[in-house]
């Protein structure tokens, strides 16, 4: 397994980053990420790199399109280790993306206010979020995908230790990410289930 070199941060929860985040850039890994949590690494005097100037795209649509383009698909999903995958890397200018540590909208807390609109929760549902995660844990074998800030400790310390985390790791970390975006679907379906699609299905 080669050595990781670049990680992509978007977080709601940003519970842990700063230290989490100066952590990966001791250890000389580029960070990607996007508006508030940029902001926040920032803040705290941490070198990061926009997803916009990564992809040479903007972010846009009040922030919907962010991470949603080849540059940052094609790195978290190519086989490190397929000769044909990274010769269209190479033809297409793109670059690998090691670690994904991301967390999502906080969609439950959105609609558990009594006087949350349709139009409010449909606005709270992660898109971008979600795909990047399933990205990553399906790509395991050459991605650290991380959505719980307690995991952090032992992800630095297997790079620090060999320079990536363990198969043995992306792998229970993973499977957490699977377990998260089936309960987050979940809590989506049972909310819109309880609107009555006859009267309020327009957005307000």
């Amino acid at each position: 397994m080669k050595k990781a070199e670049r990680a992509i941060i978007s977080l709601t929860d940003k519970a842990g980053i700063e230290g989490f985040a100066r952590e990966l850039e001791a250890l000389g890994i580029e960070i990607l990420s996007t508006g508030g949590t940029a902001a926040k690494m920032r803040d705290e005097g941490i070198t990061v790199k926009d997803v916009s100037e990564f992809t040479g795209f903007p972010e846009m649509l009040d922030g919907r399109v962010k991470t949603l383009h080849p540059k940052v698909h094609g790195g978290i999903l190519a086989h490190k280790t397929n000769a044909d995958h990274l010769a269209q890397m190479k033809e297409h200018g793109l670059e690998a993306i090691d670690i994904v540590a991301v967390n999502l909208y906080a969609f439950e807390n959105t609609v558990a206010d009594p006087d949350c609109t349709l139009a409010n929760a449909i606005e709270n549902i992660d898109i971008g979020g979600p795909t990047m995660l399933r990205a990553a844990a399906k790509n395991y074998q050459d991605v650290t995908v991380i959505v719980d800030p307690g995991d952090y400790p032992q992800v630095i310390s297997e790079i620090k230790e060999n320079g990536n985390t363990t198969l043995k790791t992306r792998f229970v970390l993973a499977r957490k990410v699977f377990a998260l975006t089936s309960a987050y679907d979940t809590a989506i379906i049972k909310w819109l289930d309880k609107v009555d699609a006859d009267t309020h299905a327009e957005l307000k």
